[in-house]
């Protein structure tokens, strides 16, 4: 690895490692990011982090790309893909040739649908906790080709890292912490949807840009996603000055150079 690359994979790890320890870290805007960096640092077109109910199903918790295209592709995966294959075995799943013709299989409906956005190459790699596995970090390519031993490593590592944001995301004192946790935060992103439904509805722009505006008004005003998103749900918050706060945020942030 170059090492200007293995600085940035460092400062990504370090950057990770301190919002951990603050007391009330927003989870789905730290596994955004990672999802991002991740992008940067194995060379792929898009990551997502799939994480199990307790029923063993996926369900999409982050992603480099928050287009409504990219997250039904993702969220496809809740029982057929790589993902759920690298959940089940708690192995990773890799060099998945999305352009072959997978006629039967449980890979078969998830490949089709892949080729369709451009995707030829998947991989999956296991979320552990302790002996078992909690989910996968799902990878997504335009190009052909295998993921090296040192992507796999690094894939790992970040799996690894997301996998420490959600156990740490909520301290519980008493019933089962583990559990407790993980359906925290399922919940947290099943509220940002709504709220990122119920905005871009309403604003009549793309998802994703929604998203992006809830998540820049969130990080301006110190709050996190799920609350900011519970106040879009309850009406507790005035829509048109949390579209307005976000764009003056991003203006600022513009003209400073930051």
């Amino acid at each position: 690895m170059a090492a200007v690359q293995q600085e940035g994979v460092l400062r990504a790890f370090l950057d990770t490692v301190d919002t951990l320890v603050e007391d009330d870290f927003d989870l789905i805007d730290v596994l955004h990011r990672l999802c991002a960096r991740s992008v940067e640092f194995l060379d792929v077109a898009a990551v997502g982090i799939m994480l199990a109910d307790p029923h063993g199903d996926l369900h999409m918790l982050a992603a480099s790309d928050e287009s409504e295209r990219m997250l039904a592709l993702f969220g496809a995966q809740s029982r057929q893909g790589p993902c759920p294959v690298s959940y089940r075995s708690g192995q990773p799943c890799l060099d998945v040739d999305l352009a072959s013709d997978h006629k039967t299989g449980e890979l078969a409906a998830f490949a089709a649908r892949a080729r369709e956005m451009g995707f030829v190459t998947a991989h999956a790699l296991p979320m552990r906790l302790r002996r078992r596995t909690v989910g996968a970090l799902g990878v997504l390519h335009t190009a052909p080709g295998p993921l090296t031993s040192r992507g796999t490593r690094l894939g790992q590592t970040l799996a690894d890292v997301a996998t420490i944001a959600i156990l740490q995301h909520r301290t519980i004192e008493h019933g089962n912490v583990e559990r407790a946790q993980l359906q925290n935060a399922l919940t947290s992103r099943i509220v940002i949807e709504q709220a990122k439904g119920i905005l871009a509805e309403r604003w009549q722009v793309r998802v994703d840009e929604a998203f992006r505006t809830m998540r820049s008004y969130a990080r301006s005003h110190h709050a996190r996603l799920d609350e900011v998103s519970r106040q879009v749900i309850d009406g507790g918050i005035d829509t048109e000055r949390l579209r307005a706060g976000a764009a003056g945020k991003a203006g600022k942030a513009g003209r400073t150079g930051r």
